[in-house]
């Protein structure tokens, strides 16, 4: 008798644990496909942000081989004053200025690199390329300017590829970068 009371205790707790088991995962899959679906969103938002930088105007370094590649450098260091702070926090009644050597990447393999991209040309082109890039720094606080590196390359690369209407200019770079 003992036995089949013992045998009884362990079906009954066998189909609890059954039962259990299925309701677990019954809720643990909705929850994981709601998971799976933000990942798939996520995932499809970062490619349109690969995809947009690359066909609109932002940097697309990696697609071009290093052999297809020039650079320009802007002949001395641009020392440009920033835009003084509106608000009283950072307002310190200083002017602050932005120091950097602006490098150009031309892409050799564009069909307007023959045209805009030999030395004699960008040097003829310097003091347009000073004008935009003075232009676009100069609108941000010294604040802004040390938190929007990315962005402001990105506005002067738009800038300038504007400027000679081509993209064989595909890249904005810093170096030497000194804000005060």
């Amino acid at each position: 008798m003992k036995k089949n009371l013992i045998s009884i205790v362990i079906l009954a707790l066998l189909i609890v644990n059954i039962a259990l088991t299925a309701i677990m995962m019954f809720s643990m899959t909705s929850a994981s496909k709601k998971t799976a679906a933000l990942v798939d969103d996520i995932s499809t938002a970062l490619n349109l942000e690969l995809e947009a930088s690359k066909n609109g105007g932002g940097s697309y370094e990696a697609a071009i081989p290093m052999s297809d590649i020039a650079t320009y450098d802007i002949s001395e260091k641009m020392t440009i004053p920033l835009k003084m702070e509106q608000d009283a926090e950072g307002n310190d009644g200083d002017p602050h200025f932005f120091i950097a050597v602006v490098t150009l990447s031309m892409n050799t393999k564009d069909k307007d690199y023959k045209t805009y991209g030999s030395e004699e040309e960008m040097q003829s082109r310097e003091s347009l390329i000073k004008s935009e890039i003075n232009d676009i720094v100069s609108q941000y606080t010294v604040n802004e300017a040390r938190n929007n590196q990315d962005q402001i390359r990105t506005e002067i690369l738009d800038r300038v590829q504007t400027m000679f209407d081509s993209e064989f200019i595909f890249n904005v770079a810093f170096s030497d970068i000194m804000i005060q």
